[in-house]
C-alpha cells in the first residue's frame, strides 16, 4: 500500500511548536501503520466511550487503527490547547460531530477527523466550520450503480460519460468531497447526497456547484480536493474563503 506510507511532499512533517491563525487551516496526515505507533498509551487518552466504542471490533487490526485514529486527533488537538493529550476533552453533536468542551471554547478551535484503511486525517481550523474526508480507493466497486442511486443526477450523468479507467477516481473525487461537505455542515451522515452537487471530474476546479436545501451554499463554503498520494482520495470543506492550506505529517511523538 503506497498511500499511506508515502505522503507527496506538500506534506511536511510536523513542527515543533504548532500556531494557528485565523486565515489558515491545517490538515494532518497520520499513517496509521507506522512500526512505532503503540496503540497501548493512545487507548489510556480516549474516553470511556470511545474505548467501548473500540473493543466492539471484531478484528485486532481495526481495533488498532481506530484506537490509533482518534488518539492522534487527542494529539493534534492537544498541541494547540497546549495540554496533554489526556487532558483535551470532548463532547459530540446529535450529528455525531465532535468539539471541544465548553471549557474550551475560547480558542474557536474547529476540527474534523476522517480514517480509512492505513490513513487518517484531522482538519483544524478556527472560528470557521470544517469537514475533511479520506476514502481508501477500491477497485471492482460498481461505482455508476452507487452514483445513480446516491449522487444529483448531473453528478451521475457526468460520470457515465468518463472513460472506464477514469470512473473509479472520478467517483471517489466526487464522494469524499461530499462527504467534507456534510461533515462541514454539521447535518449527519444521512444527509441525502443527491440534494447538492460538487464538480466530480479528478484534476477539475473542486467547488459545491448548488445546494437544494440553501441557496446561498455555493458563496458560503470551499471545497478542496487533497492530494495524499497512493490509493487514496480526499477532500476539505470550509467555511468561507480566503484562508490557507497547511499540510503536516504527524509522527506520533506524544505518545513515545
Amino acid at each position: 500500500m503506497t498511500g499511506a506510507n508515502s505522503l507527496p511532499a506538500a506534506w511536511a512533517p510536523q513542527p515543533r511548536d504548532q500556531s494557528l491563525q485565523e486565515n489558515e487551516i491545517h490538515v494532518w496526515a497520520a499513517p496509521l501503520e507506522q512500526p512505532a505507533l503503540s496503540a497501548a498509551p493512545m487507548l489510556r487518552a480516549l474516553s470511556s466511550d470511545e474505548r467501548s466504542h473500540a473493543e466492539r471490533f471484531y478484528f485486532p487490526q481495526d481495533r488498532r487503527r481506530y484506537v490509533i485514529a482518534h488518539g492522534f486527533l487527542r494529539a493534534v488537538l492537544a498541541r494547540y490547547l497546549r495540554v496533554d493529550p489526556v487532558d483535551v476533552l470532548m463532547r459530540y453533536l446529535p450529528s455525531g460531530k465532535p468539539e471541544l468542551a465548553p471549557e474550551w471554547s475560547g480558542e474557536r478551535l474547529h476540527f474534523n477527523l476522517s480514517h480509512s484503511h492505513e490513513l487518517a486525517l484531522c482538519a483544524v481550523g478556527r472560528g470557521r466550520s470544517l469537514g475533511v474526508d479520506v476514502e481508501w480507493i477500491r477497485a471492482g466497486l460498481a461505482v455508476e450503480g452507487i452514483a445513480e442511486r446516491l449522487f444529483a443526477p448531473r453528478e451521475a450523468a457526468a460520470l457515465r460519460i468518463l472513460p472506464r479507467s477514469y470512473q473509479t477516481e472520478a467517483f471517489f473525487t466526487c464522494w469524499t468531497l461530499k462527504e467534507a461537505y456534510v461533515k462541514a455542515r454539521g447535518a449527519g451522515l444521512q444527509t441525502p447526497l443527491n440534494q447538492f452537487e460538487v464538480a466530480l471530474t479528478p484534476g477539475q476546479l473542486t467547488a459545491l456547484l448548488f445546494d437544494a436545501t440553501d441557496q446561498r451554499a455555493a458563496s458560503r463554503w470551499s471545497l478542496q480536493s487533497l492530494d495524499v498520494g497512493g490509493d487514496y482520495a480526499a477532500a476539505l470543506a470550509v467555511e468561507g474563503r480566503g484562508w490557507r492550506l497547511q499540510r503536516w505529517v504527524w509522527t506520533g511523538q506524544e505518545y513515545r
